[in-house]
Order: C-alpha cells, then structure tokens, then sequence
C-alpha cells in the first residue's frame, strides 16, 4: 500500500466513526498530512474535493506529476469512488474576493447533513463548496447560546452560521453583498423548514453596513468572517482585515447590546489584535477551541470571543 494511501485510510479509521455520531456527512480527511503530498482531501459523503496546494509547495512540475495521480488512485481504491465523485481544484493563495468567484456553470448542487442542520453545496462550480467546515465548532456555539437573541451575522456566505443560529431559538440578521450568497443562505433556511420571513437578510456590503451609524438596532450575538483581503468593485476603497481591524472592531461593538458577546473571526495566519482593542474590551482567543477534529491546521482561522469591560459596582 502506498504511503499516501495507507494515511487516508488510517484518517478515515479515526474519523468516520466520530463523524457518524455526530451525523456529519462533510469533514476533511487528509490536509498535508505527508510533505511529499501538499494536498487537501474533503469527504462530501460518497464525493471527495481535492484542492491541489502543490503550485505553493513544490516548484518541480515533474515532482508535482508523480504524487498527484497517485493521490487520485488512492482515494478511488479506498472509497471505490469513481473518476466523476472525485473533483479537483487548484488552489492557490487566495486575495479578497477570488474563492468566492465561479471557475465553472454546473448548477449541480447536493444536499449535506451537519448535526441538526442540511445545507445546500455546490462542489463544482465555484472554489468553495459553501460551506466552511473549518467553523464547524463555531456554528453550534452559536446554537447553544442563541435561543431567544437577536443575532447578526456579517458577511454571512451561505448562511450556514445563521441557520444555526435560528435553529437555537434565535432571530438572526444575515449580511452579504451578494445577491447569489443572500438567495443561497435563504435556501438553507427552506432545506432546514425555517420560516424565512421571520429572519433578516441584508443584501448589502458589510462594510457599509458597519458604518451606517443611523442603524439602531442592536444584538446580542454578533459573528463576523471577513475576508483577509477585498478590493471588489462594489466598494469604494480595498479593504484589509488586520489593517481595518479597530474599525470593525469599533463597528460591531456599537451594534452590541451592553451584556452581548462579538465572535471576530477570520483566517490571516499572521494577524495580530491592536494593543488598544485588548486595553479596552474584554477579550479571549478561543481559537484553539473551535478547531475541529478533522482539522490539522491550527492556524486555519482565528476567533476572538469579544465583551465589554465590567465596570465595578459601588463599594
């Protein structure tokens, strides 16, 4: 047995027994496990996501060609999966908005199960599936804590952190500037019998929508996923995620009710907190708490758990 080979097949002993518990039908079953092999294998039940990293690691092409095929045998002889169950895509460094663009016009979509919840993914069409699995401990935080709040999620994506949140009891604003994300997020409410019309859904820039200074309304919970980097032509200027941090920051605390909690995520692997954010809020790294399981890479996101400071009673 190869040795690519024999690591999935060990990945999927461990994993498969502990995804059928929690009746998790999409996880990651290899992520550069082998330096030889920079890649990362995604089970969407009986199909499997490769994304080819190999263009970062390894600058031979020859090299490059030897491991891949042998990467593709593999997962065909353990799961029996036949060439058109397993899709690859070549995946570089991403910049703003490119992982969210379309690389193909299938329309096919399949319908997965996490826990509670169904989601809509499309495993062909654009660079993600639609559904982050590396905040899949994030999203039923979010449930437990949700029954009976006001929720607001920016740059919601397809919703799949907002249909956890309604599942808990909560009544949840979704913010994208994507018409396709809005429409899709709507849909995973449908799949999930969860009365749209007793939501919100914001089809606008999240970054106007933090600098609206007329919106009153507040939140109990608030989760914001920006991306690291964005220059899209529906914004005025580009924006950055560490450099814009105390705005966004700033923004979503005046959105927050006084006893609220803001979950500040995103996935730039060298980001750091303004030393005056920590001076004046109440903030945890809870990171290493919402890493799943399947996850090897404990720098693929990072969350901060954000409050205001308690200012001490009368003595």
């Amino acid at each position: 047995m190869s040795e690519i080979k024999n690591r999935i097949e060990k990945n999927v002993k461990r994993l498969e027994p502990w995804a059928a518990k929690l009746r998790i039908e999409a996880y990651r079953i290899y992520e550069r496990d082998i330096p030889d092999y920079p890649y990362i294998v995604d089970r969407y039940k009986d199909k499997f996501v490769v994304y080819d990293r190999s263009i970062e690691e390894i600058d031979s092409k020859e090299e490059k060609a030897s491991h891949f095929p042998e990467l593709l045998q593999a997962i065909g002889e353990l799961f029996s999966a036949k060439p058109e169950q397993i899709i690859v895509k070549r995946r570089a460094r991403q910049k703003g908005e490119n992982q969210y663009e379309k690389i193909s016009e299938s329309g096919r979509t399949e319908t997965i199960r996490e826990g509670d919840a169904l989601f809509k993914i499309n495993l062909y069409d654009y660079l993600d599936t639609g559904l982050f699995l590396d905040h899949r401990l994030m999203r039923e935080k979010i449930k437990k804590i949700a029954r009976d709040k006001s929720v607001l999620n920016l740059f919601c994506y397809t919703g799949s952190v907002s249909v956890f949140a309604a599942l808990g009891g909560g009544r949840v604003t979704s913010v994208d500037m994507s018409a396709t994300y809005s429409r899709w997020a709507k849909e995973n409410f449908e799949l999930n019998s969860i009365p749209a019309d007793q939501h919100t859904f914001v089809t606008e820039n999240a970054i106007e929508y933090l600098a609206d200074t007329s919106n009153a309304n507040r939140f109990d919970i608030i989760f914001l996923d920006p991306p690291t980097f964005s220059n899209s032509k529906k914004m005025d200027k580009s924006f950055e995620v560490e450099r814009d941090q105390a705005f966004l920051v700033e923004s979503c605390m005046r959105l927050l009710k006084d006893d609220g909690v803001f979950y500040f995520s995103n996935n730039k692997r060298s980001f750091k907190l303004e030393p005056t954010l920590i001076e004046k809020y109440q903030i945890r790294d809870i990171t290493a708490a919402t890493i799943p399981k399947d996850f090897r890479d404990q720098k693929i996101h990072r969350v901060y758990e954000i409050r205001r400071k308690k200012v001490p009673g009368p003595v």
